[in-house]
């Protein structure tokens, strides 16, 4: 016999807003990707997305979700949106736990022409392969092009192509793997954060 499900929750009879917390506190744990992009004018902007992974390994593609904008920005586009539209390029900063501060700070509702790296006190570093610079303190930063932006409902989903990575000594493990202990990557759970606890083999 199968397990009881003492609460079920049909989508058409519960809000958009009940619904999302049932996901985000089930959907766990997130990696961040923290999205730097410059804007059409030169602007800098930096912010946080939990709803991240991989889409394909040829060609080397990631995959984040823009979300509507919310409270005082309700009914407007996202600056990160806005920019890889006009430039198609972008950088994935990958968030470890000495970072978190800094992250939660870039996630701060700003206006257009606000500087967010210089709001989260991180440090801009020249791209490589894009014109968008990196977080300098983050071990591991994606530079990517623009492949295509797929409209989901009130959110965007970008694929972009893995152009470029830059990896810290201490992160990198070698033999193209990650040392994951050496930088403690930070996850998003529904509201609070997490760390990793020691991996086991099965």
């Amino acid at each position: 016999m199968g397990k009881d499900h003492p609460h079920e929750f049909a989508a058409g009879d519960i809000t958009v807003d009940e619904m999302y917390k049932l996901m985000i506190g089930s959907v766990v744990p997130r990696p961040i990707a923290w999205v730097s992009t410059r804007s059409a004018e030169g602007v800098l902007n930096l912010a946080p997305f939990s709803f991240f992974t991989i889409a394909s390994r040829n060609p080397p593609t990631l995959l984040f979700s823009i979300g509507p904008g919310v409270d005082e920005r309700q009914g407007t586009v996202k600056d990160t949106l806005v920019n890889i539209r006009e430039t198609g390029e972008y950088v994935i900063n990958v968030v470890p736990a000495s970072l978190a501060a800094s992250m939660q700070r870039s996630s701060a509702h700003v206006a257009s022409e606000d500087n967010e790296f210089e709001l989260a006190g991180v440090t801009p570093q020249p791209g490589i392969c894009v014109r968008v610079p990196s977080v300098q303190e983050s071990p591991i930063a994606f530079e990517l092009t623009l492949d295509r932006i797929i409209p989901v409902g009130t959110d965007h989903v970008i694929l972009g192509k893995v152009e470029h990575v830059q990896v810290d000594a201490e992160a990198y493990a070698g033999d193209y793997k990650i040392a994951l202990e050496n930088w403690q990557p930070l996850a998003s759970l529904a509201g609070d954060y997490a760390m990793i606890t020691p991996a086991f083999t099965l």
